[in-house]
């Protein structure tokens, strides 16, 4: 016999109703002797003092896997209790385990077949096939505190033969397992077995799946018990449709189970609380509505998956938040030495996101929700907010939010994260961590490990939120070799914006974009806003970043233009020669403008390409004259340099 199951048998034989303390023990040394959670659940439900599974996961979850009580504490105080050492000899494990099926079986003889107006099936709408009820008129049975007299009885078989029973109150539903007598490989069938089987935790959710669609439904007693019978399930029917049907709250363990069997699983909607079941479910929308619901399956993602060439042209083209500059998803990072303007400068661009703003720095904007978390504390980042709201006279954003407590991306602060910013709306939206260092305290950024487990976690963080998380961090002692650390995070990015600061200007530039060209981008200053005055009457200032339309800037950002671009520019010209519209919003007093749309209609029927291409190639043109100085933009107006 081997070591697991002389430890299991000695677990069994200990009184699962003891303190919480010694429970708590018993477990650490379940863990440290190589039991599963399994076992240690399937021991404990039998105890008058047991609360629930995810109680016992949580407990379980927290005793290390070795540790100063190890196997020994369960032998030593089973032993106290009157085991006998099975491993001592073939035989006496032979007569324990066939002393407890013995139990299992005389405890069944005694049970009744169960009537239909018995209270757990009227509650349930179950059927009343193969399950029995234990009657007043047996000698009494008593598991934990409970008599189990009317309990309903769901028999466990492995092979045909019996395993053990499972006791199910008629008043509460609350389930006791036979004591001594384990589950085994076993599991209890409701249904005829035929093409395609559905693995529930418990009968009340099997009867409902087989009501439903009339397809065999397994009952695995329990959660942590599913992947156990789902492999026992795989290795006896090779070829079948095998479908996980977890409660609401198990989604990740059924989709692992999935996977490791090669099966499929169906997912309770979002929305409904912890442990809501597919009975739930029907009792609530009824039978052919979870029927149609237990069709639509979820499986699990291969590694590989093959494209034709076919797939590779029609693949959808790359969505943008910004266009050219930032992905509507991955990660990316906007970078730039201490005082080169880069918060600003990402606030400006995050309450355009938000705001939906056609455009930013003359680049077209998608709008999205924008998380921003601003590890430098309340007082820096509201110092901005009041900023940017005065000098543009108007509100932020509803889609913008900030966060300012300390996070830490090696940490579970980053599920924390993403249940706020689901909560919030802001799932597919971007999340900035201002700054990368702040938002990995600790870290060394220049070692490889490290920066691994930093890049690995912000992409958790992205893949849980289907958007993009954008970093702002620092460049090195060397501003030539670009982002400060190693080297790995730079090739991780799916974009990148390079923020430089000379003593005559500043400017952010495309630095990586896997999908555009790079080089692009826009000079920009620091416009200072007085935001109030402190308790001695010395002003409080902050800044706003802005469109940088000195004659210096226009000079150094000029260069030779595209046959596209000087069509453009042609025409533009051309409307405001003639163009009626003056003050528009931002533009300069005094100063003509012209709507971008009227302006994109007209250059796009003067562009040389096929019908298809010359609306995407003259608002090209137009963004490049703008990003080069030709132009000037804000919001929906265009005027010349």
């Amino acid at each position: 016999m081997s070591a697991i199951e002389r430890l299991r048998s000695a677990l069994l034989h200990l009184d699962p109703s003891c303190s919480r303390e010694q429970w708590v023990r018993f477990g650490m040394a379940a863990k440290s002797g190589g039991l599963s959670f399994g076992d240690f659940h399937e021991w404990s439900q039998n105890g008058d003092n047991y609360v629930s599974e995810k109680d016992c996961y949580s407990a379980w979850k927290s005793f290390g896997e070795r540790g100063g009580i190890t196997e020994a504490t369960l032998y030593g105080a089973a032993l106290r209790a009157g085991w006998h050492n099975p491993g001592k000899s073939r035989p006496d494990w032979n007569t324990q385990y066939e002393a407890a099926n013995r139990y299992a079986c005389s405890i069944f003889d005694r049970c009744l077949p169960v009537l239909l107006s018995h209270e757990y099936l009227l509650r349930k709408q179950g059927d009343n096939d193969g399950v029995y009820v234990y009657p007043d008129s047996e000698p009494s049975l008593v598991i934990g505190e409970a008599n189990v007299a009317g309990y309903l009885v769901v028999p466990c078989f492995s092979k045909g033969q019996l395993e053990t029973l499972q006791f199910i109150s008629p008043n509460d539903g609350k389930k006791l397992n036979l004591p001594g007598a384990s589950f085994g490989d076993g599991y209890f069938t409701v249904g005829d077995i035929s093409d395609t089987i559905y693995l529930c935790e418990g009968i009340g959710q099997a009867w409902a799946v087989y009501q439903a669609c009339g397809v065999a439904a397994v009952v695995c007693f329990g959660a942590m018990r599913m992947k156990r019978v789902a492999k026992v399930l795989r290795a006896e029917y090779s070829n079948i449709h095998l479908v996980i049907v977890p409660d609401r709250g198990m989604e990740a363990l059924a989709s692992k189970i999935a996977k490791d069997i090669a099966g499929c699983w169906v997912e309770l909607p979002l929305g409904k609380p912890v442990n809501y079941d597919v009975n739930d479910y029907a009792q609530e929308y009824g039978y052919d509505t979870l029927a149609n619901f237990l069709l639509d399956t979820e499986a699990p993602e291969t590694r590989y998956k093959l494209l034709s060439a076919a797939d590779l042209i029609n693949a959808p083209a790359m969505r943008w938040m910004v266009r050219g500059v930032i992905p509507a998803e991955g990660l990316a990072a906007l970078y730039g030495a201490s005082g080169s303007g880069k918060s600003f400068l990402i606030l400006d661009m995050a309450c355009s996101i938000a705001a939906g703003d056609k455009y930013w720095f003359g680049y077209r904007v998608s709008q999205s929700p924008v998380t921003y978390v601003c590890l430098e504390g309340e007082v820096g980042m509201g110092k901005r907010v009041k900023a940017w709201s005065s000098y543009f006279s108007k509100s932020l954003p509803d889609g913008l939010h900030f966060i300012t407590q300390p996070f830490d991306l090696l940490s579970d602060d980053v599920n924390e994260l993403v249940k706020a910013v689901s909560a919030a709306g802001g799932a597919g939206g971007l999340i900035i961590l201002d700054t990368l260092n702040r938002a990995a305290p600790g870290a060394d950024e220049n070692s490889s490990v490290d920066m691994g487990n930093i890049i690995a976690a912000a992409k958790q963080l992205q893949v849980l939120t289907g958007g993009l998380v954008l970093l702002v961090h620092h460049t090195g002692k060397d501003t030539t070799k670009g982002l400060r650390g190693h080297s790995s995070l730079y090739a991780s990015l799916d974009s990148a914006i390079e923020v430089i600061k000379t003593d005559t200007r500043r400017q952010w530039a495309i630095a990586k974009s896997k999908d555009d060209i790079t080089g692009d981008g826009c000079a920009f200053r620091l416009e200072i806003v007085q935001v109030g005055f402190d308790e001695e009457g010395g002003e409080i200032s902050s800044c706003v970043a802005l469109f940088d339309d000195s004659k210096e800037a226009l000079q150094k950002k000029k260069a030779n233009l595209g046959s596209n671009q000087q069509i453009a520019l042609k025409v533009i010209k051309e409307m405001l020669n003639v163009s009626s519209y003056i003050g528009k919003e931002s533009v300069p007093v005094g100063v003509r403008s012209v709507n971008y749309d009227e302006a994109l209609a007209l250059v796009t029927e003067q562009i040389p390409a096929a019908a298809k291409h010359r609306k995407t190639r003259a608002s090209a043109a137009i963004t490049g004259l703008v990003s080069k100085g030709y132009l000037a933009m804000k919001g929906d107006w265009l005027w010349g340099k």
